[in-house]
């Protein structure tokens, strides 16, 4: 069964201590194979697990300067499944 589509997003000025620990959080979240996202508006509950695909890209333009981080990975029943072939001549 297909799960319905939900997200959490969290947007604010942070101090690089603050972000430093929100990612060691989420280090930590994906060694234990369960991480909590929350704020005062939302809560999501996320669990990783098996190969997990890692993007990163940086950028600098002018005074801005940019680092993007994504991590993904597919559910076991949102991986598409092995179809048996049956192939005959009669």
């Amino acid at each position: 069964m297909k799960q319905g589509k939900r997200s959490f997003r969290h947007e604010s000025l942070q101090d690089g201590k603050s972000i430093q620990a929100i990612l060691k959080a989420v280090s930590q979240g994906l060694g234990k194979g369960k991480l909590t996202l929350s704020d005062e508006d939302d809560e999501m509950l996320l669990e990783p697990e098996g190969l997990l695909h890692l993007k990163l890209t940086a950028n600098q333009e002018e005074n801005r300067h940019r680092i993007n981080l994504r991590i993904t990975w597919q559910t076991e029943g949102d991986v598409p499944k092995k179809k048996h072939l049956q192939v005959s001549s009669k």
